[in-house]
């Protein structure tokens, strides 16, 4: 009896895309020396005869045949709500019944963890973890330490698909966690664990268990060194959602952000605390986003941003020094370097500020990594008290983006952002004059100041 024939091809490991032959560059997202020879097998038609073998008395969710758009009853649709608050507004108010998660992360940044205390804390389900890291034992340790018991929580540390298939349909779960794809194997690839078929390949089993069953499952995927999901980029577009699970390991904070989302909105975030006995989610951010010092010091200034449908108090820091070395220093920790280069010339411009000759360091607190514009205000406001070596009048919080013309233009959901400053306490709330709608307050002790070029900005703030 003849052997089957061995079939290679070439993928690239950055977009995953195939190729006759080898290349020097990936025709398709034209990245250099990523193409790759891995061995691939045939065996489809056996594959899925044996996934049909092994889903036979799982529920199905799917029309073999086609049918009229105008005949599907459409109804409420029904989410899975988890223990887990955060995770339940970054996945659009909850699990989507048939739906696929992928969230990926730094090693050791703690998403094991996370979904591991979701799963100990969701007790009315039947719960399968697949982990193809870690050992039973390994586990066991994570769960004592974070102190929850669930009777219904099965554990299965194995990495062959053949294998996990048929112990769900033995278990028959009602929720899935796999850790990790990139350790899951089928045995009808031939290429490694982690490889671009084999990546390929597997997500495509759990995407369409997902579907023909109705039970939603996450996977747990690695990062590359660049910050980008490992694998192929297909991942992403076979998965309904991602998650991003960052932070700063020096920092107490994570941050779970949706980079995508089928059933909601691609803007949420989440933010946990890390302790000792697990992950705590943080209900309002913006009380531990803001130091509280007995005496102020120059260079902080308190900006409203928004992430998603919740708006943050975040505190900016910028430090402004003549600089020593001939070429001056723009360094940046949570914000866009180049848009600090954008503000810094139009202060220059604009504003008369001489920061040609000077290093500008500007941190975001916590931790963070933000990108809305209406951060500007308040990162201008830093700058300049950086500058002047001057310290800002406490509860005053800023809102706007500034143009290139040194104007402060309006910003989405202004009233959600200063009624959020109001309840912490500010007391001075600089806004973009441009803005339709100026909030009011009765109360004599919150003060709204319009602003509309940042010259302004500099008169109101040190009376100059």
């Amino acid at each position: 009896m003849s052997k089957a024939k061995v079939k290679t091809a070439f993928f690239c490991q950055e977009c995953g895309v195939e190729t006759a032959k080898w290349a020097g560059q990936c025709p398709s997202c034209k990245a250099w020396n990523t193409i790759v020879e891995e061995v691939i097998s045939s065996a489809k038609p056996q594959n899925e005869e044996i996934q049909a073998k092994n889903w036979k008395n799982l529920k199905s969710g799917i029309h073999a045949e086609a049918i009229l758009l105008d005949e599907i009853i459409s109804g409420d649709e029904f989410r899975y709500l988890t223990p887990d608050s955060e995770f339940n507004r970054c996945v659009g108010g909850g699990l989507m019944v048939g739906s696929i998660t992928l969230i990926a992360g730094d090693p050791g940044i703690g998403k094991s963890t996370l979904f591991l205390q979701i799963a100990l804390q969701w007790k009315e389900f039947k719960i399968l973890y697949i982990s193809g890291e870690e050992s039973a034992q390994q586990i066991k340790m994570r769960a004592d330490r974070i102190g929850i018991k669930n009777p219904n929580l099965f554990l299965l540390t194995e990495a062959d698909h053949q294998k996990i298939f048929k112990e769900i349909n033995k278990i028959k779960p009602q929720f899935i966690i796999v850790d990790s794809i990139q350790t899951m194997s089928s045995p009808f690839i031939e290429s490694a664990p982690g490889s671009v078929s084999q990546v390929k390949a597997c997500t495509a089993e759990w995407q369409k268990f997902a579907k023909q069953t109705q039970i939603p499952v996450i996977v747990i995927g690695h990062i590359t060194k660049e910050g980008s999901i490992a694998g192929p980029k297909v991942l992403e577009h076979m998965v309904d959602t991602v998650l991003q699970f960052e932070g700063d390991r020096h920092f107490a904070y994570r941050m779970l952000r949706t980079l995508k989302n089928r059933f909601g909105s691609t803007s949420e975030m989440g933010i946990y605390e890390m302790m000792a006995d697990g992950l705590q989610a943080v209900s309002n951010p913006s009380e531990i986003l803001i130091s509280q010092y007995e005496e102020a010091f120059s260079g902080m200034a308190i900006a409203a941003s928004i992430e998603g449908t919740r708006p943050l108090l975040i505190e900016v820091q910028a430090l402004v020094t003549q600089s020593v070395y001939g070429t001056p220093q723009r360094t940046t920790t949570g914000f866009d370097n180049k848009r600090l280069q954008l503000l810094l010339a139009v202060l220059d411009k604009k504003g008369g500020f001489q920061f040609g000759m000077r290093d500008v360091f500007l941190n975001i607190t916590g931790g963070l990594k933000v990108e809305d514009p209406a951060l500007d205000l308040g990162i201008v406001a830093a700058l300049i008290s950086s500058y002047e070596d001057q310290s800002l009048p406490e509860k005053m919080c800023f809102i706007g983006e500034v143009g290139l013309s040194g104007e402060v233009r309006s910003v989405q959901r202004l009233e959600q952002r200063v009624l959020e400053a109001v309840k912490l306490g500010m007391r001075f709330i600089f806004i973009p004059k441009a803005s339709k709608t100026i909030p009011r307050f009765e109360d004599n002790s919150i003060y709204i100041i319009p602003i509309q070029k940042i010259e302004e900005l500099y008169h109101k703030l040190f009376n100059k």
